[in-house]
């Protein structure tokens, strides 16, 4: 092998490749064998270290004068099979940047605004740049994530799908344009799929006639999936009129061939609904600032924008009247889209989860034990192994909030500083927040049942706030202390059901709805990059 490797450096166009590295004047892409570009002296055996000679050959002074070579005691038999598959065996040695293969630099954006720059391979898909910073923050992955297009200079942002080429996303950006690439969860991405007739309301969809009219879950997500059916969303949406700052309501129809509005009323004949957009080359986005940067009537509004265009004038904006009626045309717009490709990436995730479990192997051979007497056992009964995990968290959650034994009552002052301590800690928990960044965070992340976070109240200072999404709008629930005895307990029943904590009150309503309109299923996380 060591006289192999000897024989494959010592080719003349190596030895010139070498040359130019060293005089600066590389350009890797200019070479016909693009990954031998040599990093330091080749490796030769001991015994072959001797033969490496300068020599000058007669027949080739013309041509070679000058030129330092390599002798080779051995031929190869075998030149163009053997060199092919070292030089695969040499490229997967070197560093990424001395490979063929094009890479380009994106920055990536998170909610407070901070950046961070990756090398990333050029057919990236968003898919692989979630997992990317997944892994490196190691962050759970809950198939979430997601990467956005914000495009500032318009005030307009869309997820871009897991599929997508970010590269080509890029290529679509103006040279002078504020856009960037965001990373943060979506809880909303593809819930449609669980939960569809939440997100298409029955008086918006009309279906074929087979069905009777009658939709269940399954019926209606296949009639979106199926590229021969003909599914219709209708509905009253506001669109501003090209070139003046006016809007008009109009009744729109949207179709597999795309957007239409009627002229006449709520009138569906061919004559009287007008051509609006089409999706091959175009995209919809949600509007940021829809009352400042667009002057729309209310604050639920998109857009259906061309590929190739960055210009305000070639923008298709809509406006709808509430959250539910724009989260049902944009879901639509993009089922019909991309249609299976969506729900393909919908089912990539659990497929990888059945075929590679996250458990390894020396995780599921991990036993639990029992050290409380003078011998350590292993515990065989999983109840018993239940109650002990249960009996240690409580058992931490004392000594975390310094409470005493029964001999004895902890001041309220301490109690307070220990509930404190708790909870600051948490990634549901935002101090500062106003109500309406607890609303835009809230809908940045997805409107979707259980999304939710706590934060402090702005009106009064020794209280909470839960603020938690419900049928697509987010509510806002006051936790009040309650005083019994010397000890602090929180409430959100008016001191019907106390806790001890605001941990110990979120963990209750995970499990219990109570009170509240659904249980708490997502917490909103600002994450840092």
């Amino acid at each position: 092998m060591s006289k192999a490797l000897e024989d494959i450096h010592s080719s003349d166009s190596l030895g010139e490749k070498a040359a130019i590295f060293r005089s600066g004047k590389a350009n890797a892409s200019g070479f016909s064998s693009p990954a031998l570009i040599p990093l330091r002296a080749p490796f030769l055996a001991p015994h072959a270290q001797h033969s490496r000679t300068t020599t000058l050959h007669k027949g080739d002074r013309r041509s070679r004068e000058g030129e330092e070579t390599l002798a080779s005691p051995v031929p190869n038999p075998f030149p163009e099979l053997f060199n092919s598959t070292v030089s695969s065996l040499v490229s997967e040695c070197l560093l990424p940047w001395t490979k063929s293969s094009s890479t380009q630099v994106i920055k990536v954006y998170n909610e407070d605004n901070t950046s961070r720059a990756v090398e990333v391979p050029s057919d990236i898909t968003a898919r692989d740049i979630c997992q990317l910073f997944v892994l490196k923050n190691h962050y759970i992955d809950d198939h979430s994530w997601t990467l956005f297009e914000q495009l500032s200079h318009l005030g307009i942002e869309r997820t871009i799908e897991d599929h997508e080429a970010v590269m080509e996303v890029q290529s679509g950006w103006g040279m002078d344009s504020d856009s960037r690439l965001c990373f943060r969860k979506n809880y909303a991405k593809y819930e449609f799929f669980k939960k569809p007739l939440d997100f298409f309301p029955e008086h918006m969809v009309s279906i074929s006639s087979e069905t009777n009219g009658i939709m269940n879950h399954s019926q209606l997500i296949q009639t979106f999936l199926n590229s021969s059916t003909c599914p219709e969303i209708h509905g009253y949406l506001h669109a501003k009129e090209q070139g003046r700052k006016s809007w008009k309501r109009f009744y729109f129809v949207l179709r597999r061939s795309g957007l239409y509005f009627s002229n006449k009323g709520t009138s569906k004949e061919p004559r009287h609904l007008q051509f609006m957009a089409e999706f091959s080359d175009s995209d919809v986005y949600t509007l940021l600032s829809d009352r400042k940067l667009h002057g729309a009537p209310t604050d639920y509004g998109f857009c259906v924008k061309p590929n190739k265009s960055n210009s305000p004038r070639d923008l298709k904006l809509l406006c709808a009247d509430d959250e539910q009626t724009r989260t049902c045309w944009v879901t639509a717009i993009r089922l019909f889209k991309y249609g299976m490709q969506l729900y393909q990436n919908f089912l990539q995730p659990h497929q990888k989860q059945k075929s590679s479990p996250m458990r390894s192997i020396s995780e599921n051979s991990l036993v639990a034990m029992d050290f409380s007497g003078q011998t350590s056992r292993v515990i065989e009964n999983p109840s018993e192994a239940l109650s002990v995990a249960v009996e240690e968290g409580l058992s931490w959650r004392r000594k975390s909030c310094h409470r005493l034994s029964s001999h004895g009552s902890p001041s309220s002052s301490h109690s307070l500083m220990a509930g404190i301590a708790l909870h600051l800690a948490q990634p549901w928990f935002h101090s500062k927040l106003s109500r309406e960044e607890a609303h835009r965070l809230i809908s940045q992340q997805g409107l979707i049942d259980g999304v939710f976070l706590l934060r402090d109240s702005q009106s009064n200072p020794k209280t909470f706030v839960l603020s938690l999404c419900h049928m697509q709008r987010i509510k806002h629930f006051q936790i009040l202390p309650v005083e019994d005895e010397g000890e602090q307990f929180y409430s959100l029943d008016e001191g019907h059901t106390r806790f001890s904590d605001l941990l110990q009150l979120v963990e209750f309503y995970q499990l219990n709805r109570g009170v509240l309109p659904c249980k708490l299923r997502h917490h909103c996380a600002r994450i840092t990059l």
